[in-house]
C-alpha cells in the first residue's frame, strides 16, 4: 500500500493538466502490483491443472501466471481513478482508497465476478477488527484498508504544501483502528452463543482425493465409505446415530446422478435410519421445452429413500463448472476443469430441512461473494443460517482452502448468522452468528464434527442495508480529497 501511493506521488504533475505519461506511468505501476499480488495469493490455482494432468497440466502457466495478468488490469484502473482524483494536500489518502476499493469492487462485478482475496480479508484475520464487517461488509473493508496501511508513506515523503498537516490522516488512522478493535472486542464480549434447541448435527469430511471423486466405477466404494465414516462410533446393534438428528455430506459427493440410483437411496435409509442427509449432489432435471436435460451442482435434503428438498447452485466457477467465451476458446481446445456440463440454478436461495430453521444455501464458490449470500423478502432475512457445502480437493494441500474458509467465515459475521460449513478434504466447521469458528477439522484428514445449531444474532447494519454501506463511505471519501 505505502509504495503504491509513493508510485502514484511519482507520476502525479497537475491534477488540472494530467499527461498521457503520468496516467501510463500509474497504470503500469498498479498492473505490477497487482500481478505480483495475485500471483502471490493465488500460485495454488495450479494445483487444479494436476488433477487431470494428461488434460489440463499445459494450462498451469495460464493459471498461475495468465488469471494474475488479467486481474492486475483491475489494479491499474484503480491507480488511475486515484490519479485522477489526486492532490498535493495530505487528504489524497482517500484518492487512493477509492481508486483500490473502486477496482475491487469492479473486479468482484465484472463477468459475474471474481471477489476473491479483496484487500479488506487483511483485516479479517486480525481478531476483533473482523467485527467491522457486520457494519459495512468486506467492500467497506476494501476502502478502509488502504487508508490504514498507506497512510504511514505520507510521514516519509511530502509535497512541499503544508508537510505539518500530514500527521492528520495518520491521527485519523490510528483512532479509525482503535475504535474498529474496541468495537470488536465490546461485540465478542457481549454476545454469547446460544444454541436451537433440539438439533443434533453430524459434519462429515471424506478427505476423498479429487482424481477418484468423479470416477463413475468409484461410486459404490465413495458411498460406502460415507456411510461407515458417518457412522463411526455407532454400536451395530443399534444400527442407528444415536442423538444425532441431521447428518450433512459435502459438495459433489457421488459421482452419479443420486435420484437416479434408487438402490443408493435405499442404502442411505437402511445405514442411516431416519437420520436426515443434507449433501452435494449432482441433479438432473428436464428444462422447460423438454428438449434436454440439464444438470445442476446441487444440495439435496435425503429422508429415508425420498429426496424430499433441493438447491441448485446459482454462481458457476468460470473455467471450473463453465467456460468463458465458450464460441472462442473451446475451438482452441481449452475446456472447463469439472466433467459434464453444468447448468446454473435460478430457484431462490432458501433451503428447507425437517427439524431445521430456513438455511441459505451456498455451494463452493458462492460463499465469497459479500451481500449476495442471503436473499431478502420484505427487507428482512429468511434464512436463520448458512449451509456451506464445498469440494476443495482440487487445490490439494495449499493455501486456497484457508483462504476459502476465511471468506466464507465473513459471511457469517456480515449478515450475523450462523454458518455450517462441509468440505471435502477441509475445512470443516460450525461458525457461530460473530465469526467465531466453535468446532473445527483440519485440512487434509477425515473426521466428523457433532455439535448443535447456533442461533442467529439481531441482523447487524450490514446485513440491513447491504452495498449502500460502502456507497456512503465512498461518497464521504470522496468529499474528504477536496480536502485542502
Amino acid at each position: 500500500m505505502i509504495v503504491g501511493l509513493w508510485f502514484i506521488d511519482g507520476a502525479y504533475r497537475d491534477n488540472k493538466n494530467l499527461s498521457r505519461r503520468s496516467i501510463l506511468s500509474v497504470a503500469l505501476s498498479g498492473w505490477w502490483l497487482g500481478f505480483g499480488y495475485f500471483v502471490a495469493s493465488l500460485w495454488w490455482l495450479g494445483a487444479a491443472m494436476l488433477v487431470e494432468a494428461d488434460q489440463f497440466a499445459w494450462a498451469m502457466p495460464f493459471a498461475v501466471f495468465g488469471l494474475p495478468a488479467l486481474l492486475a488490469l483491475f489494479t491499474a484502473s484503480g491507480f488511475i481513478l486515484a490519479l485522477l482524483l489526486w492532490s498535493a494536500s495530505c487528504w489524497r489518502i482517500f484518492a487512493f482508497a477509492i481508486g483500490i476499493s473502486s477496482a475491487e469492487w469492479i473486479r468482484g462485478h465484472v463477468l459475474t465476478g471474481f471477489p476473491w482475496n479483496d484487500v479488506g480479508m487483511a483485516l479479517v484475520g486480525a481478531g476483533p477488527l473482523a467485527q467491522t464487517a457486520s457494519l459495512i461488509g468486506l467492500e467497506g473493508l476494501n476502502l478502509i484498508t488502504p487508508l490504514l496501511f498507506a497512510t504511514p508513506a505520507l510521514i516519509f515523503y511530502t509535497f512541499p504544501h503544508h508537510p505539518k498537516k500530514n500527521i492528520y490522516p495518520l491521527a485519523l488512522s490510528v483512532t479509525t483502528l482503535l475504535a474498529m478493535a474496541s468495537f470488536g472486542v465490546f461485540r465478542l464480549i457481549n454476545h454469547q452463543t446460544t444454541y436451537a434447541p433440539q438439533v443434533k448435527l453430524r459434519l462429515m469430511q471424506p478427505n476423498l482425493a479429487q482424481d477418484a471423486k468423479f470416477r463413475a466405477e468409484n461410486g459404490s466404494a465413495i458411498l460406502e465409505h460415507y456411510l461407515m465414516l458417518s457412522t463411526q462410533g455407532v454400536p451395530q446393534a443399534e444400527n442407528e446415530l444415536s442423538s444425532i438428528t441431521h447428518l450433512i455430506w459435502p459438495e459433489s459427493a457421488f459421482p452419479f446422478i443420486l435420484s437416479e440410483q434408487p438402490q443408493a437411496l435405499t442404502e442411505i435409509s437402511q445405514r442411516l435410519n431416519g437420520v436426515v442427509l443434507i449433501t452435494g449432489a449432482a441433479r438432473m432435471q428436464e428444462n422447460n421445452d423438454g428438449d434436454k436435460n440439464e444438470i445442476y451442482n446441487a444440495i439435496e435434503v435425503v429422508q429415508r429413500d425420498r429426496i424430499i428438498a433441493a438447491f441448485d447452485k446459482k454462481h458457476l466457477v468460470p473455467f471450473g463448472e463453465y467456460l468463458p467465451l465458450e464460441k472462442l476458446l473451446q475451438p482452441l481446445g481449452i475446456n472447463h476443469l469439472a466433467p459434464g456440463v453444468w447448468d446454473a440454478g435460478a430457484g431462490r436461495r432458501i433451503l428447507m430441512t425437517p427439524g431445521l430453521p430456513p438455511a441459505a444455501p451456498l455451494i463452493c464458490y458462492e460463499a465469497v461473494f459479500t451481500g449476495e449470500v442471503v436473499e431478502k423478502a420484505d427487507g428482512l432475512a429468511s434464512a436463520k443460517w448458512l449451509l456451506n457445502v464445498t469440494n476443495d480437493g482440487w487445490f490439494g494441500l495449499t493455501i486456497g482452502p484457508y483462504q476459502h474458509f476465511a471468506q466464507a467465515r465473513l459471511r457469517a459475521i456480515e449478515e450475523g448468522l450462523p454458518m455450517i460449513r462441509v468440505a471435502n478434504t477441509g475445512i470443516s466447521a460450525i461458525i457461530d452468528p460473530y465469526g467465531r469458528v466453535l468446532k473445527a477439522l483440519p485440512l487434509g484428514v477425515a473426521g466428523l464434527i457433532d455439535g448443535p445449531l447456533p442461533n442467529p444474532a439481531s441482523p447487524p447494519l450490514f446485513a440491513n442495508v447491504g452495498g449502500w454501506a460502502f456507497a456512503a463511505l465512498w461518497g464521504v471519501s470522496l468529499l474528504l480529497t477536496r480536502l485542502a
